[in-house]
This record gives C-alpha cells, sequence and structure tokens, in this order.
C-alpha cells in the first residue's frame, strides 16, 4: 500500500516500522523458568491483604457521620468547615476504596487466567465470586477476554479496543481528496471531556452489554449475557448462564441492601468505589492497547507475540498504581505474551523480556491522565487497506508507517 501524505508532511519523514521476526518459544526461552511458577498460597496472601484493607476502609467510613455530627467536633468547625471536612473524608475513601476494590478486581482477572493457582477449580471457585460482587460476568467475560489475548491486534479477530477505519467514520479514502478535518472533528474540548468522562465510567458496562469497541461484524445485539451469542460455543452456554445467575443474585442484593439502609448509602459505600473501579479498569485497558505507535495488523502479518508486543506498559499513579493495582498496567506486556505467568513475577519477567525483543517492548513514563487525554485525541483511525496500520490523528496524520511502504 502506497501511503498517503499528510497535510503537507512527507510521507517519508514518518519513521518507519518493521515487526518481529521471533517465534513465541524464543521469546519464552529468554526467561527464566521459575518466574512462570504459580504460588497458590502467595496468590490467596494478596487476597487476604486486599479484603482486609477493604474492610478497614469500610470501618472507617462508617464512622464519618457520627464523627462530623459529634458535638464536640461540631463547636471547634464552623458548618462550612465540618462540610468540607465531611466531603473531603468520603472523596479520600472513594479514592482509595476505588483503587482497593480494583486490585480485587485484578485477583480475579488472574483466576480468569489460571495465573492464580494451580488448580483450576480453586480459580474458577474464587475468580466467579469476586467478579460477581463487582458486576462483571466472571465466566463470559473469561471467554471473551481468552479470545481477545489470542486474537490480540488483529483487526478481524481481536475481541475489544478494535480500531475504527476512514469507512467506520465515512472518511473518503482517495489520497487526493481534500478534506476538511475540522468538519470530521472539530469538537470543542469540553465535548471531548464529556465524551472521555463517558467512556471512563461506562465503557466497560457499554461492553458487556452491547459489545461497544468489539468486532464490528458481530450481529447488532451481541452481548455477553445471551447464551446464544456469537461471543460462546454451544459447550459455553452453562457457564454463560452460571454468570447470569449470579448477576441476577447481586441485582437481588443491591435492592435488598437499599431498602434496608437506604440507597443513598449504598451509592456512598458501594456505589462510587465500583464507579471508580470503572474509570481505573476502562483507563488502564484503554492506555494498554491504544497508542499512535502500537501497529494493529490484518491477516497476512498478524501472529500471536507481534499481538503481543502491541500493548504498552505504563508508570500508573505511581506507587499507589503498583501497591494498590498488583502492577497490573506497569507490566502488562509480560501478561499478552504469558498470560499464566502470576503478576507477582511480571517486573523480573518484563526484565529479561525487554532484553531480548528491545525496542518492540515499548513503554510510557508520562502521567497517565496526560496520556489519556493525548491518546483520546490522537488515535482516531486506521486506514481501510493494508497489512500493518496505526492509528491516525485529528488531521489525519500517522507517527509510523510499515517497513514495506514506500
Amino acid at each position: 500500500m502506497t501511503p498517503r501524505s499528510q497535510d503537507g508532511v512527507e510521507v517519508d519523514e514518518v519513521p518507519t516500522f518493521t515487526p518481529m521476526t521471533w517465534s513465541l518459544k524464543e521469546i519464552r526461552n529468554a526467561i527464566p523458568r521459575e518466574l512462570f511458577v504459580r504460588n497458590t498460597r502467595r496468590s490467596l496472601m494478596y487476597l487476604v491483604r486486599d479484603l482486609l484493607m477493604f474492610t478497614f476502609a469500610w470501618s472507617i467510613a462508617l464512622q464519618f457521620d457520627v464523627f462530623f455530627q459529634n458535638p464536640a467536633v461540631l463547636l471547634k468547625l464552623t458548618p462550612t468547615g465540618a462540610m468540607i471536612c465531611r466531603w473531603g473524608a468520603w472523596m479520600a475513601y472513594w479514592w482509595f476504596q476505588g483503587l482497593i476494590v480494583t486490585g480485587i478486581w485484578v485477583i480475579g482477572h488472574e483466576c480468569g487466567h489460571g495465573a492464580f493457582s494451580d488448580h483450576k477449580v480453586l480459580d474458577d471457585a474464587l475468580g466467579f465470586v469476586i467478579h460477581t460482587l463487582l458486576w462483571t460476568p466472571y465466566f463470559s467475560w473469561k471467554i471473551s477476554h481468552h479470545r481477545h489475548h489470542c486474537n490480540h491486534a488483529s483487526m478481524e479477530r481481536d475481541e475489544v479496543y478494535v480500531p475504527k477505519t476512514r469507512e467506520d467514520l465515512g472518511i473518503p479514502d482517495e489520497p487526493s481528496h481534500k478534506i476538511d478535518w475540522d468538519e470530521v472533528f472539530g469538537d470543542t474540548p469540553i465535548y471531548t471531556l464529556l465524551m472521555l468522562i463517558r467512556q471512563e465510567l461506562l465503557a466497560f458496562p457499554a461492553y458487556l452489554l452491547y459489545n461497544v469497541s468489539g468486532q464490528k461484524h458481530y450481529p447488532k445485539h451481541t452481548n455477553h449475557f445471551n447464551p446464544g451469542s456469537i461471543l460462546f460455543t454451544k459447550e459455553q452456554r452453562n457457564a454463560v448462564i452460571a454468570s447470569n445467575a449470579g448477576i441476577v443474585a447481586m441485582v437481588y442484593a443491591m435492592v435488598s441492601a437499599s431498602s434496608i439502609f437506604g440507597f443513598g448509602a449504598v451509592m456512598r459505600f458501594y456505589g462510587i468505589p465500583w464507579l471508580a473501579l470503572n474509570h481505573w479498569f476502562t483507563m488502564i485497558t484503554y492506555l494498554q492497547h491504544t497508542d499512535i505507535q502500537l501497529p494493529h495488523y490484518r491477516e497476512k502479518e498478524w501472529n500471536f507475540q507481534r499481538g503481543a508486543a502491541a500493548t504498552a506498559d505504563r508508570d500508573f499513579l505511581g506507587w499507589q498504581g503498583r501497591f494498590f493495582l498488583h502492577d497490573v498496567a506497569h507490566y502488562h506486556v509480560i501478561h499478552h505474551f504469558f498470560p499464566k505467568m502470576p503478576f507477582y513475577h511480571g517486573a523480573e519477567a518484563t526484565k529479561y523480556l525487554r532484553a531480548f525483543i528491545g525496542d518492540h517492548y515499548v513503554r510510557y513514563d508520562a502521567p497517565v491522565f496526560k496520556a489519556l487525554w493525548q491518546t483520546y485525541n490522537n488515535c482516531q483511525f486506521v486506514d481501510n487497506e493494508g497489512d500493518i496500520v496505526f492509528y491516525r490523528d485529528k488531521k489525519g496524520r500517522a507517527s509510523r508507517r510499515p517497513h514495506t511502504s514506500k
């Protein structure tokens, strides 16, 4: 495919990209065998630690209303000061409890991959309970997520974060056609921010319910709750039904809790941390799989190891991301190469992976909220044709081109 010009920038000035040629076996042999070993006791200790932190934060929050209604406290604070302190306490709770429940969700994700232990029954039992309590249909999502890993960065077969093409957006494909990019992408920054916030809070439920960001060729009503969905085989039907039963039980539990304690209390203690989980999970996965430097492949050029390398590690919230989120963002590339490797070996294994694949390893240290804004604005679409494609920005410009382009 002959690359198109980019708003006066000669295409030869755009850096080229050559896909990796190593086999998965060669890459695996570069990493010590002991880093693939799962330790059930160690995994359980991380889960227990997270549950204790969750319980501690919840118990502290239970005292907020009592504390700020204490006459002795009110005598020392003005009404405005008391309100500010009270809301500040709740915001601190929502921030940290949101991170804690995201870390617990990550443990469930480990179970889904079989990275928690060598015992499949234990993995699935814990994963089902954890994900159900956090409104994720465990088996249904496990099935589609497995296919995502098997087909990552494939334009035809990946399950999520599939780029839109020129055709999807109705952008003319003729190189000589003059395109008014401001007309196509001329949204105000405020509108863009609102759309980004919508993505951060609702993208994961929208994916589960409506296949948002999934394959465009799937039937219109594809979702994770229909046992007959294209996402599942006939053999997986009972697993989907079990996942649905768990979600129905959660609906009943939330309705009962709201009738006993009040909807406001349920939202304060559970609902807002759950929305924070949606935000963190969406932000992490979006930035792992979406970047203007990362390639997407069509059938001719795709293979598993190339797809695995088309992900990015990021320094996510510094120590908080490492401690609360179990390095899920810091060492995601190695996870895509070897999903059954436990997360606590990710840092060490990444050293060997990076040394072996060199420039094919991608890591960013930019502040993640800045990266989120830039990525959301830069990664708009890919070309309709080409075996290796890169995102183009709101001016139709790509920052890389495949080595085969002349």
